[in-house]
Parts: C-alpha cells; sequence; structure tokens
C-alpha cells in the first residue's frame, strides 16, 4: 500500500475510533430547553378549566397575557454524550450545566418531582397571599409542614402542606413550637404529630378539617444527617421537616395546573390573581410574560433558567418579559429581538409597570440595563 494511502487510513480510522469515543463517552451534564407558557388569565389546555379560578368573590373579565414561563430539563438519569454536551454548548436554545446545579448528589427524578411540586405549592400560596395583600384583603394563616428533606425519617409519612395541630399531644402554633416539641425527643425515639394531611383534587392541595390524624416518626440524631453541626446540636433529634405558615383565605382561589412545577411562577400568578378580582384591565390586551419568585410581601425574586424563559416568552408572541431584578444582567446579554425587558423588584412596581403598557408610556418602563 503507498504511504499516502495507508496514512490517510490511519488517520480515517483515528477519526472514526475518536467520534465513537465522543458518542459513548457520557458527561455529568444536564440540558434545559424552552418549555410551554402559560397565560394565567387563560385557560388550562388539558383540562378545559380556568388557570385561575375565583370563588366566594366577585370577578371580572380579563383579555391580554400574564404568560408563566417554563423550563424543560433532563430527567435526573440522563447523561448526554460528550458530542451532545458540544452540540448543547453551540445552539442557542439549549442550556448545558452541570448536573448537580439541578439535581443534587443522589437526588432521583421522584425526588426531584417531589421538591418541585412541594416548590409549586409553596408559590401559590405566596401568590394569593401577596395578591390580597396588595388589594387591602385580610389573609389568616395556619401551621403547616413546608418541606421535607430527601432521605429524612419523615419522607413519605409527613408532606408538604400538612397541617400541623400537635407534636407529642402538644398544640403548636409556631414553626419554632415544631422545632422545640421535637428537640424535647432523644434521637431514636418515636414523636407523634398530629396533622390535618394535605388532599390532592383537580383544584390543587386543599385541607379537609375533618381528616386530623396522627403519625410516627422516628427521630434519627442530627449530626448524621449534616456532619457540619457544632457539637452542641448535632446529638438533638430530627424528623428531617421544616414547618412553616400557610395562609388562609376568605374566598377561594384555585390555581391548576398539571405537570408544572418549582417557585418560579409566583410573580405572574399574583398579577393573574389581582386582574381577576379588579375591573381594570391590566394588559389592555397586550401580551405579557415574566417570571419571578414572590414572597408573602410581594418582594420579586430570582429564577434559574432566564434565558430559556426568554425565548419560550417569545416564540409564545410575548411583547414584553417581567424580569426579576437579580436576572436583569444575564437577560439582557441576549434578549430576543421583539420582547421588551422590564425589571420587576415588587408586586406594586409591576402593577405601576402594566400601567404604563397600558398607557402606552413604555419609555418610562424600568429597564433591564438601566
Amino acid at each position: 500500500m503507498p504511504r499516502r494511502s495507508a496514512t490517510m487510513l490511519a488517520a480515517t480510522l483515528l477519526l472514526i475510533a475518536l467520534l465513537c469515543v465522543s458518542v459513548l463517552t457520557k458527561v455529568p451534564y444536564t440540558e434545559m430547553s424552552p418549555g410551554p407558557t402559560y397565560n394565567t388569565l387563560g385557560m388550562q389546555d388539558k383540562t378545559g378549566k380556568p388557570v385561575i379560578s375565583i370563588t366566594g368573590h366577585e370577578s371580572y373579565p380579563t383579555s391580554g397575557h400574564l404568560n408563566m414561563t417554563t423550563v424543560q430539563v433532563t430527567g435526573a438519569k440522563y447523561e448526554p454524550s460528550l458530542v451532545s454536551a458540544v452540540v448543547g454548548w453551540l445552539r442557542g436554545d439549549v442550556l448545558v450545566v452541570p448536573h448537580d446545579n439541578v439535581y443534587p448528589k443522589g437526588q432521583t427524578d421522584e425526588q426531584a418531582k417531589r421538591q418541585n411540586a412541594e416548590e409549586f405549592a409553596s408559590s401559590e400560596d405566596s401568590a394569593r397571599t401577596a395578591a390580597l395583600t396588595q388589594l387591602g384583603i385580610p389573609v389568616g394563616a395556619e401551621l403547616i409542614v413546608k418541606s421535607v428533606a430527601a432521605g429524612a425519617p419523615a419522607e413519605g409519612r409527613l408532606h408538604a402542606g400538612d397541617q400541623i395541630v400537635a407534636v407529642g399531644g402538644t398544640p403548636v402554633t409556631t414553626p419554632e413550637d415544631v422545632a422545640n416539641a421535637v428537640t424535647k425527643h432523644k434521637p431514636g425515639e418515636p414523636v407523634v404529630f398530629t396533622v390535618v394531611p394535605r388532599v390532592k383534587d383537580a383544584n390543587g392541595a386543599k385541607a379537609d378539617p375533618a381528616s386530623r390524624t396522627d403519625v410516627t416518626v422516628v427521630t434519627m440524631r442530627a449530626g448524621d444527617a449534616d456532619p457540619t453541626l457544632k457539637p452542641d446540636r448535632a446529638d438533638s433529634a430530627m424528623v428531617g421537616i421544616v414547618a412553616g405558615i400557610r395562609h388562609t383565605y376568605p374566598f377561594q382561589i384555585d390555581i391548576g395546573l398539571q405537570d408544572v412545577g418549582g417557585p418560579s411562577a409566583g410573580l405572574m400568578f399574583s398579577l393573574g390573581i389581582i386582574d381577576k378580582l379588579t375591573p381594570e384591565d391590566l394588559t389592555a390586551g397586550k401580551f405579557v410574560a415574566g417570571t419571578g419568585t414572590i414572597t408573602d410581601d410581594g418582594k420579586v425574586g430570582p429564577i434559574g433558567g432566564i434565558s430559556m424563559k426568554l425565548i419560550a416568552a417569545r416564540d409564545a408572541g410575548a411583547e414584553y418579559f417581567f424580569t426579576p431584578a437579580a436576572n436583569c444582567a444575564e437577560a439582557s446579554k441576549d434578549t430576543p429581538s421583539g420582547l421588551t425587558l422590564i425589571k420587576a423588584e415588587t408586586l406594586d412596581g409591576a402593577l405601576k409597570s402594566l400601567e404604563q403598557v397600558r398607557s402606552g408610556q413604555t419609555a418610562a418602563l424600568p429597564s433591564c440595563t438601566g
């Protein structure tokens, strides 16, 4: 075989070998891409019911869009090949991030879905509270399980949204009461929680006051779950829950979306609720989308995957996009053509921005670049 031909054959075989290695080699990354958007003023695709429905209080017609945005994420078990990861890095509509940034080490798909669902339920509660507080409508409160740590003794026994009535037979009204009642026990001892379980129905999570029940959880040593704890705390008992406050409302506000999780829709849900509860048409028919967590007192917080959400919003037809202030720098780097970013720091500020959109005073909108 001529030397030139042999060299070309060797190079070809080497290239084929490298391609095979690249295809077969798995890398610890997760891929994110633009997900569906949902108009909080509109209807659910699967059920045909309103995304936000209000019972027991007057509501008003709405127009336009106040769309929440989502990101699609590959599963916890998915491992892209080196080639797939490189292609993702080169594309503008895929975000490739380290796997552990999305799924903490050891977290399963089931655990991730449960955590996302719990965060979504908490976001709904904060959205209702922020909206009604903004409108001056009184809001009540009750003690609940806010979250359950993966692998903790309480996992599978207590659930986010369960109302806590008593611990060890002692009535509790604050998260501190719960913590004190648990730490009175020694690690390995059972503790009885009296709860009103969260009840799932077509309209979301609700508590049925008649379903009070006792749930026994065996405590564990706190230091075994967190080796970094100081000795005085390491030997205390824990069950792996965070207690919090869930608000109660003078009328029913149901937020219904299927297969959606996480906390990032809070701002848009609050705006949708306010639009339905007030005679003013907040959008005047405009297509507004956005993202951002919301606190009970109406502060807007940052989210992940902002670049993918911008693409999703523009593809859906959005003209304006509420962007949490902390995400503005990233969002401003590659904003889709035709989409105007509106910096959002508070619910009150977002309402004022919508007033500017309605009146055509868009030059005065709070800018992500200003």
